[in-house]
């Protein structure tokens, strides 16, 4: 049993699966020098030699270059440019502009309740998730024969898929979170689910990024740490608010969760993400605490549950996007003052050169703090400075 076990683990982690995943979806490598410079024969159609080749498909490089380690991506061949599109938004569910334009607009357009506790889920995921490659190690597929697509977060390793983690613990935990608080047909949101759960897990094979057996151990990992963490929701939301020194105990809880997760292996992309995600949740859960303790959190009675879903209206649509939008307005100015300040200000505390910034932010010293209190305080400004203007102004 142990051997076969084994042998369907290495089946799993071949990357010419992947590369083969590539090829039926239409990604293909440029067709090497030599062969292009191969232009003696005529062609019957009368077209320019070598035309025919670059017209099967569109040349693309791989998205996303990530600053930091300047690693620039490889040229590669799309024949199928519906699913280029499609598994790009679907890996797109797993980065950060999607956690920082999503979760703002459930939180204030659809049902803060539920927002703040999928929160708690998302960061525990992506936590054990990254401190879990950390320890185990695993490199991602190599190339070639697989082709990268993207390499923002090729520094990082492969096991588990920690996009595969979030797109599968982010839609099943507003499903089981909203079930008796909405009204809507269950098979309807099990399949939304199981639709941008699947979306993300391909796309990350699409891009090159995992090996099957990364993403099947991340969609696995993410339901046991559901298992684990959906019934301590209650006690962990209600601590959230209620306890009087709960923001003391959050932000060193997070902060020491941090410095651990640094300490597990040398620099890459995932420390500051994961610092990134500590703070956000820190903040949430601080800003959660300010408007319960204010008054400001009104939930409804459970007698006026299960919510009934509002028709869609032109002024329903119109209210939600200038929440959006003037909410955005707040919270990119506030990132970007932040980011400002903090990576100077650690520089100058811990006596790092700030000279190459690149540099200075592979220092655990500059990282952790800039990542950590810059999204600590825009998850704070999500949860309670931003619902607190739209009351001032009428938006709420």
């Amino acid at each position: 049993m142990t051997g076969d076990w084994k042998m369907l683990s290495h089946s799993l982690q071949d990357p010419e699966k992947v590369a083969a995943f590539q090829q039926l979806c239409g990604v293909q490598r440029p067709p090497k020098e030599k062969e292009e410079e191969k232009k003696t024969e005529c062609h019957p159609n009368g077209v320019e030699n070598g035309t025919a080749i670059r017209r099967r498909g569109e040349e693309k490089q791989a998205q996303r270059r990530n600053s930091l380690t300047g690693e620039e991506g490889q040229q590669f061949i799309i024949k199928n440019r519906l699913l280029y599109y499609l598994f790009t938004i679907g890996t797109e569910l797993g980065n950060e502009l999607f956690y920082i334009s999503f979760f703002p607009f459930w939180i204030w357009n659809v049902d803060p309740y539920v927002g703040r506790r999928v929160i708690v889920i998302w960061v525990w995921v992506m936590y054990l998730g990254q401190c879990t490659k950390d320890v185990i190690r695993w490199p991602r597929p190599p190339s070639p024969p697989v082709i990268k697509l993207e390499v923002f977060y090729n520094s990082e390793y492969g096991m588990p898929s920690t996009h595969a983690m979030s797109g599968t613990a982010i839609p099943l935990a507003l499903l089981l979170l909203s079930l008796g608080r909405w009204q809507y047909p269950f098979v309807y949101g099990l399949l939304l689910a199981m639709g941008w759960c699947s979306l993300v897990c391909l796309s990350r094979i699409y891009m090159g990024m995992h090996s099957v057996l990364d993403v099947v151990a991340g969609v696995l990992y993410a339901i046991i740490i559901l298992i684990v963490f959906l019934p301590a929701l209650d006690i962990i939301d209600n601590f959230n608010l209620t306890y009087k020194y709960s923001p003391l105990i959050i932000i060193s809880l997070h902060l020491a969760l941090g410095i651990f997760s640094f300490t597990l292996d040398t620099w890459s992309t995932s420390r500051g993400d994961t610092a990134e995600i500590l703070g956000s949740g820190a903040g949430v859960a601080c800003g959660s605490h300010v408007s319960y303790m204010l008054g400001l959190m009104a939930e409804p009675l459970p007698t006026s549950m299960p919510f009934i879903i509002p028709a869609i209206t032109v002024n329903l649509l119109a209210k939600a996007l200038l929440r959006v939008v003037v909410g955005l307005v707040i919270l990119l100015p506030i990132r970007a003052v932040m980011k400002m300040v903090t990576i100077p200000l650690a520089c100058k505390v811990f006596g790092i050169p700030c000279d190459d910034i690149r540099k200075a932010r592979q220092r655990m010293e500059v990282e952790l703090p800039y990542r950590y209190l810059t999204y600590g305080v825009v998850g704070f400004s999500v949860i309670f400075f931003v619902p607190y203007l739209f009351t001032c102004v009428g938006l709420q």
